[in-house]
């Protein structure tokens, strides 16, 4: 018995040692870059893995740290895996914040195709400012709904992406659903890919951050000089002393003429 556990944990281990290790990467749309290390024993076993990272990470977007991304590996060259997008979620713990008292949160499931061909199911989520009727949140829903599938049939599944995570497509359903009932947050809760399309083509301009605009920067100001002490009036020079006077001799009185 013993001899045979031993012979398994041989085997076991000599199993481990014969995976690689396979870089993943993200889409062109998100710069190629690198979201981790899968081991596997042949490409195969990578192919359709599924990773998951924040768009924080992604694009540096502190803001947007709360939408989780998914990629699914569909082509491995060497050791690098490349991925491509396959949804969006968010993460529960904002989606709670957001579901407060007094407030009517109203979902909807669209279905949409892109203007490349790929379907996504799409839902989209409403919270009001506060309780509203069943007939507003048909309404509502019923605006989502349209206002998804016009967008999507305009745009390709880059510019769709790019519209989902930086909150492009939710204003433009916050501006068609504000006639109905003040709206408090409108966020696309959940995204899912059906069916692939057409690939993007290369050279496909990166997703970014929002570009913040450098607030003017005032000149700094030279140091002050050091006060110089106010130079003392220069003394007056002391008035020449009067020279003294040179007592000149008498001319001798001239000698009286002689008679």
């Amino acid at each position: 018995m013993a001899q045979k556990a031993r012979a398994t944990a041989k085997k076991v281990k000599d199993r481990w040692r014969a995976k690689e290790w396979y870089k993943i990467y993200a889409p062109e749309m998100f710069s190629k870059m690198q979201l981790g290390e899968t081991p596997a024993e042949t490409p195969d076993g990578v192919m359709g893995r599924i990773t998951e990272a924040t768009v924080q990470d992604l694009i540096g977007d502190f803001s947007k740290m709360h939408i989780k991304i998914k990629f699914k590996v569909n082509n491995v060259s060497g050791l690098d895996a490349h991925t491509m997008f396959v949804g969006h979620d968010l993460t529960s713990d904002y989606v709670r914040r957001l579901t407060r008292r007094k407030r009517t949160k109203t979902d909807a499931v669209v279905d949409v195709t892109t203007k490349d061909a790929w379907e996504i199911r799409v839902k989209p989520m409403a919270v009001s400012e506060q309780r509203i009727q069943a007939s507003q949140e048909t309404a509502i829903r019923n605006i989502m709904r349209d206002e998804v599938k016009r967008i999507a049939s305009e745009v390709t599944i880059g510019e769709f992406v790019r519209m989902l995570i930086m909150g492009d497509l939710a204003r433009g359903i916050s501006e068609a659903s504000k006639v109905i009932v003040p709206i408090k947050r409108i966020e696309i809760r959940r995204s899912e890919v059906t069916r692939m399309g057409k690939l993007p083509e290369p050279g496909e301009q990166p997703i970014a951050g929002p570009v913040r605009e450098e607030e003017p920067q005032e000149p700094a100001e030279t140091p002050a000089a050091p006060e110089q002490p106010a130079p003392e009036a220069a003394a007056e020079p002391p008035a020449p002393e009067p020279a003294p006077e040179v007592l000149q001799p008498e001319a001798p009185a001239e000698e009286e003429k002689k008679e």
